[in-house]
Parts: C-alpha cells; sequence; structure tokens
C-alpha cells in the first residue's frame, strides 16, 4: 500500500480526492434525464484449465449508449487456492466479490466526502467473507451455499474532519454504496443456457435435433 500524507496541509496526489463540481454537475445531469442513470456493466469469461477463469471487461452502456473503448480493455484470472482444489493462479471469487465491495466503497466514501466537503488524507479497508463449505458440498440442506456473512472495517483519516462526522460518512456509505445494495438486498439474477452443446444439441446447420 503507497503512504498517504498530507503534505503543508494539502491533499497529496495519491490521497483519495473527487471533484465535487463535477459530481454536482453529474448529478443535475442525471436529474435532468434520467436516462443518463441507466447503466449497465458486462463481463466475459472463458474457462482456462482446471477450475481457473479468464475476465474480460465489456462495453459500457449508458443511457443507451454504448461506449465500445472497454471492450477487452481488461483483463483477470480467477482461480480457487489448493485446499480448494485450485492451482492458486489468481485470487477466488469471494476476494474479487470484497475487492468489488472495497472499490465500491471507496468510490462511494470518496465523492460523499467531496460533496460534503471533508477532505480524506487516507481510506483502509478490511474485509472478511464467511463461507461454510457444507452448503455448496451438498452435506448439509440447512446451510445455504454462499456467504454467512461479510464484514467490513472501515479507517479514515481526516485532516479536518471530526470523528462524528467521519462516522456520519461511513453511515452514508452504507446507504449509498451500490454493491453493498447488490449484496444486502434481493436481486433478480438470470441463468440463462445460451448455446446448449451435447448429444441432444441441435445442429446450427439444421433444423433436425440430433438423435
Amino acid at each position: 500500500m503507497n503512504p498517504i500524507a498530507i503534505t503543508n496541509g494539502t491533499l497529496q496526489e495519491d490521497s483519495p480526492h473527487a471533484d465535487a463540481e463535477s459530481l454536482r454537475g453529474t448529478i443535475a445531469a442525471v436529474r435532468e434525464d434520467r436516462s443518463l442513470g441507466k447503466v449497465r456493466f458486462s463481463t466475459t469469461s472463458v474457462a482456462a484449465g482446471g477450475v481457473a477463469t479468464r475476465c474480460l471487461s465489456g462495453p459500457l452502456v449508458q443511457g443507451g449508449t454504448k461506449e465500445s473503448n472497454r471492450l477487452g480493455r481488461f483483463e483477470w484470472g480467477i482461480d480457487e487456492p489448493a485446499a480448494l482444489l485450485g492451482t492458486d493462479t489468481g485470487a477466488n471469487p469471494a476476494e474479487y466479490l470484497l475487492g468489488a465491495l472495497a472499490g465500491c466503497y471507496t468510490v462511494t466514501l470518496t465523492q460523499l466526502a467531496a460533496l460534503k466537503g471533508i477532505e480524506l488524507s487516507r481510506i483502509d479497508l478490511d474485509l472478511t467473507f464467511d463461507l461454510d463449505l457444507a452448503g455448496f458440498l451438498g452435506l448439509d440442506a440447512s446451510v445455504r451455499p454462499g456467504a454467512a456473512g461479510i464484514g467490513i472495517d472501515v479507517s479514515l483519516d481526516s485532516p479536518t474532519a471530526s470523528a462524528a462526522e467521519l462516522e456520519e460518512l461511513v453511515r452514508a456509505t452504507e446507504q449509498a454504496s451500490p454493491i453493498r445494495d447488490t449484496l444486502a438486498n434481493p436481486v433478480r439474477v438470470v441463468t440463462t443456457m445460451k448455446r446448449p452443446s451435447g448429444p441432444d444439441a441441435t445442429d446450427p446447420g439444421s433444423d433436425r435435433t440430433a438423435p
């Protein structure tokens, strides 16, 4: 982690910061045209051997307009540790989920702080994901396959804000974070078999179903 500090009362470039005026401009634009607030993110993935996965970023769609400059721009691998039958070539899905939550908290904390006129010199987050494998392995029907709990410890440093103001900022972040809201509340998740394959699949060049 790079050190973050205050120099002569000025936030260093690597300190958390956001442009409050730009944020207010975005809020005004979405208030004027709600379609600008409709955003779709996407990712594609392919199996990469064993239980590993290779993911690529997809295009960003905002207000019905596709921005293809993000298509394939970012790539990341996912695996499992050897104890979970992986080859440990990358962070596992739970760690990526925690990373997504950490990233969203950092964005939300930084932007809310800018709107509230709070200077932040440091944001440190420690996150945990507690899982009982008995659910995933089908050993106990009373245990869900997902997380039993997710914890987030937040540490903030500010040259100007009081402890009470920082506590209020964290509570506001809990309410505003899109990723936390997605995890904490039921969300419709649809799985579709897009390209059937196997002995009963339909031949793409024929209307017949294979015997």
